[in-house]
């Protein structure tokens, strides 16, 4: 007969931005996990679950946490988003008034850290591993969580594909397919009206969203985080594509963190959020009218309108492609495999087409960004395409 004694506890975690691949790493998580032995707690709304708990057994929780079994991630495994929520909560940076009521006379700051109380939180609920999917934000405070000895299994989560230390993010495939399709989509239009079309995808500090699908040859020309480019140098770029196109149009992506030489990013307010991040926008519709407004000067005197779009959450929402559908399956076996060897204090990876783990502090300790020198022409507003061989499957994502 099998031993069926209960190994521990696992909580499993979804912060920042959704996107699509966090439903199958949490079903290959939660399945590997009940068959050995474990059993799984989802924490709800990433960060902000843990803290909003209260440490009694009367007490309604369900709203912070919910038991995962095989017939409940099943159901949610081949979909998009993440049926357990997210939210960009930091404990450690909590304003006054985000704190829990039933915690409001203990943390009166105007900006506390919470860290204790997740601490004790999670020892109330048993979790002997936790671990978090996110981006470069939730992860660094899975890196403090860590320091102060909880047991902490990471997996690399963002549509930007920007984590320091790997390869390749959850949700980064899905986004290139997702903007290549449609800017498809949108390029009979710009064909139909010979037009400009100018646009914006996600990506604060990384052109990694921008750089793959003008490599697939879905624009003529990006802009990304990592170079100030003068707006003349684009216009007369694009005005050329569009005269020597026969359908007499071009395309841009426009990262929503690229920035005008000797300016810096746009934004859409000052608010911001936990991790001090005020929201973006509006850099492509300042692009656009520019760029017709520069037009006549590189068209004979004429004038060339635009279509422009923020593909924003169109290219995060919806089901997995097949990559995010396959590596978050890995992950999720991959950070099991390490809770099963009593491994923790580790970010798994893909490494040079392998998978692999790294220390999990590698998210905090440096950046991931394009290397422009390497893979972007600043003179051409556009990637290089040379120098393949033994190159990752993502071409420009290994440091």
């Amino acid at each position: 007969m099998a031993n069926t004694k209960k190994k521990g506890v696992i909580a499993i975690l979804t912060g920042g931005g959704d996107v699509p691949g966090l439903n199958p790493a949490i079903r290959a998580i939660t399945i590997r996990a009940i068959r050995e032995n474990y059993e799984v707690i989802g924490l709800r709304r990433g960060w902000a679950g843990i803290i909003e708990m209260i440490r009694d057994k009367k007490a309604d929780n369900s709203y912070c946490y919910q038991q995962l079994t095989e017939e409940i991630v099943n159901r949610a495994g081949r979909t998009g988003g993440t049926f357990l929520h997210s939210s960009r909560t930091r404990p450690s940076h909590l304003p006054k008034e985000s704190v829990p009521d039933h915690l409001k006379d203990k943390y009166t700051d105007e900006i506390n850290d919470l860290t204790p109380e997740v601490i004790k939180n999670l020892e109330f609920l048993g979790v002997d591993y936790l671990i978090p999917i996110g981006g470069d934000d939730t992860l660094s405070y899975g890196v403090r969580l860590y320091k102060e000895g909880i047991k902490v299994v990471a997996i690399p989560k963002t549509m930007d594909n920007d984590v320091p230390g790997t390869d390749y993010c959850i949700g980064f495939s899905t986004c290139v397919t997702r903007t290549i399709n449609i800017i498809n989509t949108i390029r009979t239009s710009a064909g139909s009206h010979e037009r400009l079309l100018v646009l914006e995808v996600f990506g604060r500090y990384a052109g990694f969203t921008a750089m793959l699908p003008t490599m697939a040859g879905a624009a003529n020309r990006c802009v990304i985080p990592e170079y100030k480019f003068k707006i003349d140098r684009l216009a007369e770029l694009m005005l050329d594509d569009r005269n020597k196109n026969p359908s007499k149009y071009s395309v841009v992506l426009i990262s929503e963190g690229a920035m005008y030489e000797g300016e810096e990013m746009i934004f859409q307010n000052q608010e911001k959020d936990m991790f001090g991040h005020a929201k973006l926008g509006g850099i492509g519709d300042r692009v656009a009218e520019q760029l017709k407004e520069l037009s006549p000067k590189y068209n004979n005197g004429k004038r060339v309108n635009h279509i422009t779009q923020k593909l924003g959450y169109m290219v995060r929402g919806g089901d997995p492609d097949a990559i995010d559908s396959i590596v978050p399956m890995a992950y999720g076996n991959l950070a099991l495999d390490l809770i099963l060897k009593n491994i923790h204090g580790r970010l798994v990876v893909l490494k040079n087409g392998r998978y692999d783990n790294m220390p999990i502090d590698v998210v905090t300790s440096t950046k991931k960004l394009v290397n422009i020198n390497k893979f972007y022409n600043i003179d051409r507003l556009r990637p290089y395409y040379h120098s393949f061989e033994m190159s990752p499957l993502f071409i420009m994502t290994s440091e």
